[in-house]
Parts: C-alpha cells; sequence; structure tokens
C-alpha cells in the first residue's frame, strides 16, 4: 500500500495566515518541511481521508488525479477536514469526465449530513453513508471500522480501521486520550501502520488532542498489547504552530522514539 501525506497541520496551517509567532516566522524563512497545509492522507490513489480547503492546493503540488478517488472517509466536520463546497466541483455543469463512476462518501450524522444538503439541488455522482462506531463496512476500495475519537463533545468524531491487500492501517486522530471502547477494540488487532497525532506539543494535556507524552504513552500502549507487527511503522502528523516546533524540533523528539515525523507530500509504502 502506498499512504501519501498530502498535508499535515492542524487547522491553522504552518505558517498560519495572519500570525507573526516565531515558528511562523521560521518556517517562512526556511520553507522545505516546515510549511505545512492542513491534514489529510491519500491510500493508492483510491481512498482518502477528509477534505480540506486545501485539497486543490494538494493536487496540483502533487500532480494528484482526484477523479481516481473512489472512497472518500471523514473523521468529522471541522472545517480543516471537510470543506464541502469543493465537492461540488465535482457535480455535473463543473467538471468534464472520463468516466462517470460514483464516489462514496464515509462518515458519521453531522458531516454526511452537510455534504447530501449542500448536493442536494445538484446532479452529482456520489453516494452517502452514515457510519456507526465499531460497525465494519466494506467499501469500494477497503474494509473499513470507525472507532469513537474523543476530541469534540458536540459531534461524533471518528477514527479509523482500514484494512487493504492484506495490510492494516489505524487512522488515529483528531483525538486526545481514546476512550476506552476504542482502546478495548484495539487489543487483539495487528497493525502494519498507526498514523497519530502530535497537535498540541510540549503544552499540557488537551482533551481533544494529544501532545508529546500523549502520543509516546499511544505508542508504548501499542508496543506493550502486541498491537503492532514487529515491521509496523508509527507515523505522527496534525501539527499545530502554537506547539512552536519546527521540523527539526520533532524529528528530534521522535525519531529516536522510532516515530516517523510526516511531511507535506511525503509517501510510504508498507
Amino acid at each position: 500500500m502506498k499512504i501519501h501525506f498530502h498535508g499535515t497541520a492542524a487547522f491553522e496551517g504552518i505558517p498560519s495566515l495572519f500570525c507573526h509567532c516565531e515558528t511562523c516566522k521560521q518556517a517562512k524563512v526556511l520553507g522545505g518541511k516546515n510549511i505545512r497545509t492542513r491534514t489529510s492522507v491519500l491510500i493508492d490513489e483510491v481512498l482518502k481521508i477528509d477534505f480540506p480547503a486545501d485539497t486543490l492546493h494538494h493536487s496540483i503540488r502533487d500532480s494528484v488525479d482526484m477523479d481516481k478517488v473512489r472512497d472518500l472517509l471523514f473523521t468529522h466536520s471541522h472545517s480543516d477536514h471537510l470543506y464541502p463546497e469543493d465537492l461540488l466541483i465535482r457535480a455535473f455543469g463543473y467538471a468534464q469526465f472520463i468516466e462517470e463512476e460514483e464516489l462514496h462518501l464515509y462518515g458519521h450524522d453531522l458531516p454526511i449530513k452537510h455534504c447530501s444538503q449542500l448536493l442536494a439541488t445538484e446532479s452529482h455522482r456520489f453516494q452517502f453513508h452514515n457510519l456507526k462506531p465499531f460497525e465494519t463496512v466494506q467499501a469500494q476500495t477497503a474494509t473499513i471500522t470507525p472507532l469513537l475519537a474523543k476530541h469534540d463533545p458536540k459531534e461524533t468524531c471518528l477514527l479509523y480501521i482500514i484494512e487493504k491487500d492484506g495490510k492494516t492501517i489505524f487512522y488515529g486522530h483528531d483525538s486526545g486520550w481514546f476512550p476506552e471502547q476504542t482502546w478495548d477494540w484495539l487489543k487483539g488487532k495487528k497493525l502494519d501502520l498507526a498514523i497519530l497525532e502530535c497537535t498540541t506539543g510540549n503544552a499540557e494535556q488537551c482533551d481533544g488532542h494529544m501532545n508529546v507524552k500523549d502520543t509516546l504513552k499511544t505508542r508504548d500502549w501499542l508496543a506493550q498489547n502486541n498491537v503492532m507487527k514487529v515491521e509496523g511503522k508509527i507515523v505522527v502528523t496534525h501539527f499545530s504552530h502554537n506547539a512552536h516546533l519546527l521540523h527539526e524540533d520533532l524529528m528530534q523528539i521522535f525519531e529516536p522514539k522510532g516515530i516517523i515525523v510526516a511531511f507535506d507530500g511525503m509517501q510510504l509504502d508498507i
């Protein structure tokens, strides 16, 4: 499986639009892996997780043919993970198509409601799937199981187990320390890849996101419970400029712990 990290920032991006913090100033000067857009991942060019407003930029920068995507998973409705207005671009009258295949959208109530209402008056090529936590679904491109996140108490936020071609991925953000049901469900699994977050850096614990200590505790839990395969990989992503950590700083923290620090455009084969 090819895992393509389109974006690796939290909501604000790095550098953030209106920010003059030292991290944003340095990111502008240093460029390269310090430039981060809103988080999204593409798997084998056919399964995409989340749909931020930066998707157009991602497709141009990385020469991605978005019309190859067959399944689109939403973790939750926050705008850095779901910008439904851009789905209109795939409706009839906006785009010219080579093949009129449907794009299947998966999520809990709120993301699916946003998308279906926006597209209600359009002629389009979408199918909507309302997911329930811990109920496995066979999508077009993979087997997916939504798990509960601890992120926004106003909506049901999801993490995902994705099984494809004999490989298993855990997509584990946005979330603070996972709910007990999620930890329990992960026991007995064998992961080839775990994608975790470290939004808040070295800050104190935050209910809706993880800091460095939480990320490392999660890695330790996965190891202690034999959830990771021996050759399994852990990647950390979804960074805020308010954590005040540049790419080099993150590498110094996580690489000695055996964790890969994602950057925009990074590709990983598992």
